[in-house]
């Protein structure tokens, strides 16, 4: 959910204009590695849900997951999750619902039209040989250790908008940015808004299913730095 695929080319040659040789690029919230996909080098990506970081270790690892699934199958693995190999309820979880949203809905083939588990299965595939050499983490981002000096990209449960599927803490994590950014990281956070301490460098509106719970269609993405 929030994916960054459709504005990647607008906001990556802003983190790494000025990335140096070595230096690691992290993200503390790679969900659906659809920025760090994109980047060369040295990359470290984490995310508090281990199940899916344990889909993405295991497609890492050769695993290739089925490329059909039925809404019966769907809703067992979502109702009897323990039952199931992690990184299967990880794919399931987030490649088969509606908008991404954790077990949010199956999302229902359109007859004759659509067929989105097999296009979820095509573009996790083409995602594999990009992300081969990723350090995948399971961690919640204040607990990371960050390798000193490091490009450090965070796209964080955004404010007032579709919750995922936990309770996040918004004041603790902009605080936490700004000790990042003291201690020599550079940082970039894309959200809608940010604390007065945080300069927007980048703008743009995008259709986005994270604002339907306002009633709005689009939302003005904004990419900041400290």
């Amino acid at each position: 959910m929030g994916s960054k695929n459709r504005i990647a080319k607008y906001i990556l040659p802003i983190i790494l204009k000025d990335r140096r040789p070595n230096q690691w690029y992290v993200e503390p919230f790679v969900g659906g590695c659809n920025l760090i996909d994109k980047v060369d080098g040295l990359r470290y990506g984490n995310d508090f849900c281990s199940y899916l970081i344990a889909m993405w270790q295991a497609l890492q690892d050769g695993w290739i997951p089925p490329q059909k699934f039925s809404e019966e199958e769907y809703k067992h693995i979502k109702n009897n999750k323990e039952t199931y190999e992690k990184h299967l309820v990880g794919y399931v979880g987030y490649n088969l619902s509606y908008g991404a949203k954790w077990f949010g809905g199956y999302r229902r083939d359109k007859a004759g039209v659509r067929d989105y588990a097999l296009e979820a299965y095509n573009n996790v595939m083409k995602q594999v040989p990009k992300i081969k050499d990723v350090l995948f983490y399971n961690k919640s981002y204040d607990d990371l250790i960050l390798p000193p000096n490091s490009i450090t990209y965070c796209d964080p449960p955004y404010e007032n908008t579709t919750k995922y599927k936990t309770d996040f803490n918004h004041e603790a994590f902009w605080e936490w940015a700004k000790n990042c950014a003291k201690e020599g990281h550079t940082i970039y956070i894309s959200e809608y808004n940010a604390p007065k301490d945080f300069i927007c460098i980048w703008e743009k509106e995008i259709a986005s299913s994270l604002t339907k719970d306002t009633g709005s269609k689009k939302g003005i993405e904004r990419l900041f730095t400290i």
